[in-house]
């Protein structure tokens, strides 16, 4: 058996028992989920345009936040369980077909996957020491300097670019590192996607690695902490099954087109989520520090 094998079985086992933890969690709360809300039609459209954008590294707890709250679907209580448990069918057909037809250095991926599970589970001991509030602000300034770059490369302006599939020696340990500070950081509400993207970019890899590596990452760290979600009764079932069923049309999508973009248009595609990622989490923070100050709660989205 193969490493990339022994990936795609680990992900399959993981997601499996997810599954299976849903499914009886659903018929045992058959007459709860009926009486949730939420139109069925409404979330069987909503669901696959989720996840087309999440195929292409747009954070899907960001929209879905937005979405729902609007719609008042689940309660600020409610949220949290349902962003992550919504997503962990998705991301795992996303990470098997992402891992399976993308080219990635297997040692890279793997040293990656790793970390950033590492960081979801110890980071957060060192993560709640700091300041969200001021975490947020120094990264979405980051994403926009970023992007920045990317443009400056693609119109010349500095040397830019990469086709690399894997890294070794220092390239390698600083991936490591950032995958687990980003694997950490997911605790306190910020998206690995667009920082994942942004990391791969800045070593010299091809684009395209960033998305099996993402994926990879999140398709393991995510189920266990839903697992308790469900096991606590904290999210809606009826859009966590709506999501888990339409939401993969529009990841099958997503990736057929990933996969066969070039890396000249990925980069105009990175750039344009990193963009959004640090315009979105900026405009955030000044809500919520303009709501502070009026003495309201402004919950930042993922």
């Amino acid at each position: 058996m193969t490493v990339t094998t022994l990936i795609l079985a680990l992900i399959v086992i993981v997601n499996g028992i997810f599954a299976v933890r849903f499914v009886m969690d659903v018929m045992k709360n058959k007459d709860e989920l009926k009486k949730e809300k939420g139109n069925n039609l409404f979330l069987a459209i909503s669901s696959p345009i989720i996840f087309f954008f999440s195929s292409f590294g747009v954070s899907d707890f960001a929209v879905s936040t937005i979405l729902y709250r609007k719609k008042k679907l689940v309660s600020d209580k409610m949220l949290p369980g349902t962003l992550n448990t919504q997503c962990v069918i998705p991301v795992a057909v996303t990470a098997l077909a992402f891992i399976s037809v993308i080219k990635v250095d297997i040692l890279t991926l793997a040293v990656c996957i790793i970390a950033q599970i590492i960081g979801a589970y110890i980071g957060p001991r060192f993560v709640v020491k700091l300041s969200a509030k001021a975490i947020r602000r120094f990264i979405s300034v980051g994403l926009i300097i970023a992007t920045f770059f990317i443009l400056a490369g693609k119109f010349n302006w500095i040397p830019s670019g990469g086709t690399a599939t894997g890294l070794s020696g220092g390239k390698l340990v600083i991936a490591a590192v950032c995958l687990f500070v980003f694997g950490a950081l997911n605790n306190i509400g910020i998206g690995s996607y667009a920082l994942t993207m942004v990391t791969i970019y800045a070593l010299g890899m091809n684009p395209a690695v960033a998305f099996p590596i993402m994926m990879g990452a999140c398709t393991f760290s995510v189920p266990i902490g839903s697992m308790e979600f469900i096991k606590y009764g904290q999210y809606s079932r009826k859009i966590t099954l709506f999501t888990s069923t339409f939401g993969v049309i529009g990841v099958l999508v997503g990736v057929y087109l990933v996969k066969g973009l070039d890396v000249s248009m990925l980069q105009w595609v990175v750039a344009a989520i990193l963009l959004y990622s640090g315009v979105s989490m900026l405009i955030n923070e000044i809500k919520a520090a303009k709501a502070e100050k009026n003495g309201d709660q402004h919950p930042t989205a993922a």
